[in-house]
């Protein structure tokens, strides 16, 4: 994606963005926005070629992104693995915290069986942010294995979240979910392999 389409699509996801709440991620939604944006038919088509879906994906991108920026400005320094992880994930939660509602008519598109494809690919990518930000280098199975565990608990915290308002009780969930991906990662890897394997075989394509 050029320079050009990426600041065409962030000035459409702003004008859209305030209207999700209200109207969901619809395609109605989307050409209001393209026009209050001001943006031509075919800037339409420069920025989004697979409209709607692209305008999810660059919200999710968005957040990521400033996650990751937290995150590499975060002293680490007296924190464990497993608080880092957490960490790293709570940071991506904040980040999507502006805009809740969105997430929660996005989370139907992005993290739910239907769209296993496209979960799958979010879920390791929001994996893959926390793994690296926290300093790791580790490579080939070890690496996937980090990724697809933590992947594997993402659709299921990020759920807890939309109806959780106890910031202790989430900490509490987060860090159980963890616990219980990170216990399977060393004495069971093998039930996840099968997974894990799909995951690498998505990232390669």
């Amino acid at each position: 994606m050029t320079h050009h389409s990426k600041t065409l699509l962030a000035r459409w996801l702003d004008a859209l963005l305030p209207v999700i709440p209200f109207d969901g991620w619809t395609e109605r939604a989307a050409k209001a926005a393209a026009q209050k944006a001001g943006l031509t038919p075919g800037e339409q088509a420069l920025a989004a070629p697979r409209g709607l879906a692209d305008l999810v994906d660059a919200f999710f991108d968005t957040v990521e992104q400033d996650a990751n920026q937290a995150l590499l400005a975060s002293d680490l320094s007296n924190m464990g693995v497993r608080e880092k992880v957490a960490h790293g994930v709570r940071l991506w939660l904040s980040a999507l915290a502006p805009n809740k509602e969105a997430a929660r008519r996005a989370g139907t598109r992005g993290f739910l069986p239907w769209a296993i494809g496209d979960a799958l690919q979010r879920t390791y990518s929001v994996a893959d942010m926390v793994w690296t930000g926290i300093g790791d280098t580790s490579t080939d199975y070890n690496k996937y294995s980090k990724r697809g565990l933590l992947a594997s608990t993402i659709p299921a915290i990020f759920m807890r979240w939309l109806d959780e308002d106890d910031d202790a009780r989430l900490e509490a969930y987060i860090m159980a979910r963890l616990t219980s991906a990170m216990t399977l990662g060393q004495t069971a890897g093998k039930i996840a392999s099968p997974f894990l394997d799909l995951l690498k075989s998505i990232r390669n394509d």
